[in-house]
C-alpha cells in the first residue's frame, strides 16, 4: 500500500462527504443515500484489496522466516 492510495481514498472519502452535505442542503435526501451507498461499495471494495495486499505481505514475511531457520 502506498500514500498514493491512502490519498485517493481520502479524496473520494471528502468528495464524497461535500456532496453529501450539498445533497442535503438542496432536501436530495433520495441523492443523499443512493451517493453514501455508492461510497460504501467503493470503501469496501478498497478495503477488500488493501487487506488482500496485506495478507500478500504476511505470507511473504513467513516464507521468509521460513527460508532463513
Amino acid at each position: 500500500m502506498e500514500l498514493q492510495d491512502v490519498l485517493r481514498v481520502a479524496g473520494v472519502g471528502i468528495v464524497i462527504a461535500l456532496l453529501h452535505i450539498f445533497f442535503e442542503q438542496l432536501g436530495k435526501k433520495e441523492f443523499s443515500y443512493f451517493l453514501f451507498f455508492v461510497a460504501y461499495l467503493y470503501m469496501t471494495i478498497e478495503l477488500l484489496r488493501f487487506l488482500k495486499l496485506f495478507f500478500q505481505e504476511i505470507a511473504v514475511f513467513f516464507q521468509w522466516l521460513m527460508a532463513i531457520s
